[in-house]
């Protein structure tokens, strides 16, 4: 099974090309008014027409309600939603309910005890996202540039797809993959010349390192 990539956080015609062109499997956009990654409905329009039909369309959200994933939907057309925030199993439900687009629920890991809500968001998401916890102090819960102890994930029983993000780059990628045995990983900070703004060349050898950790699992 090939390694899923996914690109988060685009904004721009440009690096949404060069993501697309390198291969991309996912492509992220933030809707999260205190990220320097967020979208307005304008330009999310206008980016989700760039990727349609090209790779899987993510839109991330933090708790949003119902009206603001009422206008992502309408205005992205996403394939799936990221909930990136505290939803509960519960809230899971009614938004599949509501809206019919699989769910990837976002888990912060910093130990073993931020598992235990493992078993209850799998029941209900399509793909689960481990990242590293956010510092209290953090105005937004991703996209920070953090790792967590990829260890955790060693001996995990999970049937359901997951992916692995927080702090990857081309140098640690090919490690990640070898130790949580991921089926996709995903980057946003990792591929950025400064907060919010991506660089076509480090999302090309992001990719690039990625294709050659899956070659390394396959062998």
């Amino acid at each position: 099974m090939s390694l899923l990539v996914k690109i988060c956080g685009l904004s721009t015609r440009e690096t949404l090309d060069v993501a697309l062109g390198a291969g991309a499997d996912m492509v992220g956009f933030v809707f999260f008014p205190p990220s320097p990654r967020h979208l307005s409905l304008e330009t999310a329009r206008e980016l989700g027409k760039q990727a349609k039909g090209r790779a899987v369309k993510v839109a991330l959200t933090v708790d949003a309600d119902d009206a603001t994933l009422e206008n992502i939907v309408e205005t992205l057309r996403p394939d799936m939603l990221q909930l990136h925030g505290k939803e509960t199993t519960a809230r899971l439900r009614d938004i599949k309910q509501k809206f019919g687009l699989p769910l990837m629920k976002a888990l912060p890991v910093e130990t073993a005890a931020d598992l235990v809500p493992l078993a209850g968001y799998a029941a209900v998401a399509d793909r689960i996202l481990f990242d590293a916890r956010a510092p209290k102090e953090a105005t937004r819960p991703g996209g920070l540039g953090a790792v967590f102890d990829w260890r955790l994930l060693e001996k995990l029983d999970l049937e359901l797809p997951f992916m692995v993000s927080g702090g990857l780059n081309v140098s640690n990628i090919a490690e990640a993959v070898r130790v949580t045995r991921a089926g996709g990983v995903d980057v946003s900070s990792g591929v950025e010349r400064s907060p919010g703004v991506k660089d076509p060349d480090m999302i090309r050898d992001f990719i690039r390192a990625a294709r050659a950790s899956e070659e390394l699992m396959v062998r």
